[in-house]
Formats: C-alpha cells, structure tokens, sequence
C-alpha cells in the first residue's frame, strides 16, 4: 500500500480528486491511502499566519519555516521503519516524467510539500525536502494541482490500482519511450470514417506490427526529440532518424 500525505493550505481542494474516479477505487480498496495536512493548524502565531515577507526585498510573501517543519515532524512520527520520499511541487524542480512515477510507486510513503504565494523558506527545502518535482514550464497559483497529477501518475503504477497491470505498459512513456499508437472502437464505419483493415484481421503479429509503427510515426510528428532516447531497432533508426 502506498500512502500520499499532503501538506497544505487548501485541503478542501483534494475532496472531488479523492472522491472519484481511480483514486477513491483505490482508497476504498486499500491500495493507496490519503492523509491531508494542514500546516497552518501547525502554526505558533496567534494569527495562524504561515508566511511573511521575504529578507532582502521582493514582491510577495514566502511560506516561513516554523509551521512546515513541526507539520513534517507530526507526519514523519508515524513513517518509523518505512520508505519515505519527501517532494515539493515546484516549477523549479525536475519535470515530472513516467519513469519518475514509477521508482516513486515503490515508496511506502510520499510526503507531498505544496508552496503557496511566492513560494517557501529556503531552509525548507535544504533540511525537509528529498527532491522537487515541476509539471511543466509555468507558473501556477499553488501546489496542489500539481499534486493531484503527480499522485494521480504514481498511483496508476501501484499494483491492482488499474485492475489491469497491461493497461500501463501500453500507454505513452511507457512504450519504450514512444507516444501510444492510434486505436479505435466499434462500430468500425462511422459515418465514412473507417477502422484500419489491419485491425480487423484478426492477425496479431501483423496487428502488433502495425501498432509499432504508428507509435514511431506519432512520435515523429508530435514529439520527435523522444526518437533520440527510444528503443528502436537499427532499422528504425535508420528510417526515422535521418
């Protein structure tokens, strides 16, 4: 079982992504657990205020260490003897990718940082945090949108989450480093517009074939940088990578 523990200011946010879809499958069935902080419950002013202004100038506020590091003691007391990985979401961190999500699904514990306003004390980040994931090359308002993706994208790789373990291996970034080839379903005319003959076929070997190749022409035209790092064989590179 692998359990996220969000440390936050907005818990209120995560109630429809844990009550829905995959996630609240999981949750009910014990495969992955959800605790959400508050770290301003944590807070020792009498204002229950978390942040103030930064040292040296600057627009905006920073989240002050005090509040975080007693929400992290709180949550680390109950993580004895397991396998903890501490992350802020942060657009300044790695860039979330599948292989990421997978080595983080063989925690037993993710404790998730979520900044507010113009981010947080840098002694946060230096004595608490284990690494800081980014979703992509922007700015957002807070932390827990990126959260609820990067917990969505782990939890999809803990086993019997999605029922089907093959329904992982087939998606983009997991298919040797290629987009997901196009598919289709019934009915097989619709309005004119045709399924593949090759898909109906019945012939695997051909099926699969064709499927491998549609892959490497998606990826070709929609993210060619990832042809670089993809497993291809000799013959594929030589087509496609000219």
């Amino acid at each position: 079982m692998l359990n996220f523990n969000v440390l936050t200011i907005f818990p209120e946010m995560f109630s429809s992504f844990t009550q829905t879809s995959i996630c609240k499958r999981a949750i009910d069935a014990g495969m992955i657990g959800v605790s959400l902080y508050n770290f301003r419950d944590y807070t020792l002013d009498k204002h229950r205020r978390v942040d103030d202004a930064p040292f040296g100038g600057g627009a905006g506020m920073l989240i002050a260490p005090q509040s975080v590091f007693d929400c992290f003691a709180a949550v680390h007391e109950k993580q004895a003897g397991k396998r903890v990985r501490n992350i802020y979401m942060s657009p300044a961190g790695k860039c979330l990718t599948g292989e990421m999500s997978v080595s983080l699904a063989e925690y037993d514990e993710l404790n998730i940082l979520c900044g507010h306003y113009e981010g947080v004390d840098q002694r946060i980040l230096d004595e608490l945090i284990d690494e800081e994931i980014s979703i992509g090359d922007y700015v957002l308002t807070g932390g827990e949108l990126p959260a609820m993706v990067l917990m969505d994208s782990v939890m999809r790789h803990v086993e019997g989450v999605l029922g089907n373990d093959e329904s992982t291996s087939e998606e983009s970034f997991s298919m040797a480093g290629l987009l997901e080839y196009p598919q289709y379903t019934r009915p097989a005319d619709f309005r004119g517009r045709k399924v593949p003959e090759i898909l109906l076929s019945g012939h695997h070997a051909n099926i699969k074939a064709w499927q491998r190749r549609q892959a490497i022409l998606k990826t070709a035209a929609q993210r060619p940088e990832l042809l670089e790092t993809a497993e291809l064989t000799p013959e594929e590179r030589a087509e496609f990578l000219k």
